[in-house]
């Protein structure tokens, strides 16, 4: 695999990973990478020395940082790119801000490895990845295994990792650390920077539709660090999710429109039958209250057989908060004046 540096075009180097120490042997396509962050402190360190900046061209894009970030990418070798902060920050605005770049620096690059800043590229991911795009020529983009760091610490994060475990295969999306074909976005015109959840589905959906696949394959590819202890910091990711629901739906409602079955989950799970038991409580039918309740228990209960107890009861409660995300995305676009919903929880 060959790396690009800066404005260079092909120059021969290797990547280094702090895991393995091992160099990489080189081969196509060209490889560059794309580093999105906000405060991620020393997990941008982490991640920037699982990378080499020394010998990859790397384009870190930072949303608004008051850590210390871009001083911290400029002095490690990435090339920096910091969003007007007049524009509300979305994964999707920073990572086409930093493909952008990355082209404009170095137009012969034929792959983008993407990469949250919180998470560590795992050894011999990027020859993997590269590889299945050369051998797979209608592949646009590959991901492969994200498993989380700590997931011992909390159950928040262990939900995480258990979330990253998909299934291997062609696949219908991938998450927002994936190797995509440089062809292959430009020509679906990369990301929809106003999405602010869900906007990989939604890419890969346009790439789909151009008859690009999408791949999941076993290989390691990054560590990522949640770091969500508390159940207030989960309930805002739960939110920033039904938000993202509703968005992406209202995107894509041409014509199979994504996350439909998430929004009726949600408005069923998360208010229509917590309303009805409510409703009959007041209304005086304590038989139909418990009948109600009873549904929801054991829906549950469901899913704690299914997935385990911890599991099974944070994915019901999580069906108020995607409510209440999806009804922010409705408000805001029912009074134009209603300041954009921000969702940090960590």
């Amino acid at each position: 695999m060959h790396f690009s540096k800066k404005r260079t075009a092909n120059p021969p180097s290797g990547h280094r990973s702090p895991a393995s120490g091992a160099s990489m042997a080189t081969s196509s396509p060209t490889l560059g990478l794309v580093v999105i962050g906000r405060n991620e402190g020393e997990r941008l360190r982490r991640c920037l020395r699982s990378i080499d900046c020394g010998s990859a061209l790397v384009v870190y894009v930072d949303s608004g940082s008051s850590d210390g970030s871009v001083a911290l990418a400029r002095s490690m070798g990435a090339e920096v790119v910091e969003l007007d902060t007049a524009t509300r920050f979305t994964a999707a605005r920073a990572r086409n801000a930093g493909w952008m770049r990355l082209i404009a620096l170095a137009p012969g690059v034929d792959a983008i490895q993407f990469v949250d800043g919180d998470c560590e590229i795992e050894a011999g991911w990027l020859e993997s990845a590269a590889g299945f795009l050369a051998a797979n020529p209608k592949a646009a983009v590959v991901c492969g295994r994200r498993r989380e760091r700590f997931p011992e610490l909390s159950r928040y994060n262990a939900m995480c990792d258990a979330e990253w475990n998909t299934p291997l295969g062609r696949a219908l999306s991938c998450g927002g650390d994936a190797m995509m074909r440089t062809t292959a976005l430009a020509e679906v015109g990369g990301f929809n920077p106003a999405i602010v959840a869900g906007e990989e589905p939604e890419l890969c959906r346009r790439l789909r539709e151009r008859g690009w696949s999408v791949w999941r394959i076993g290989a390691p590819m990054t560590i990522h660090d949640a770091a969500i202890r508390k159940f207030g910091q989960w309930w805002v990711r739960a939110t920033r999710s039904g938000f993202g629901y509703a968005q992406t739906y209202a995107a894509t409602r041409g014509t199979r429109p994504l996350y439909g079955r998430e929004l009726v989950r949600a408005a069923f799970w998360g208010g229509g039958l917590p309303a009805a038991v409510l409703f009959a409580c007041v209304a005086g039918r304590p038989l139909a209250a418990g009948l109600l309740a009873a549904g929801w228990i054991a829906q549950g209960l469901r899913l704690a057989l299914r997935y385990g107890l911890s599991r099974g009861a944070l994915m019901m409660v999580a069906k108020p908060a995607e409510l209440v995300g999806a009804l922010a995305w409705v408000r805001q676009q029912a009074f134009a004046g209603a300041r954009p919903r921000s969702f940090v929880y960590k």
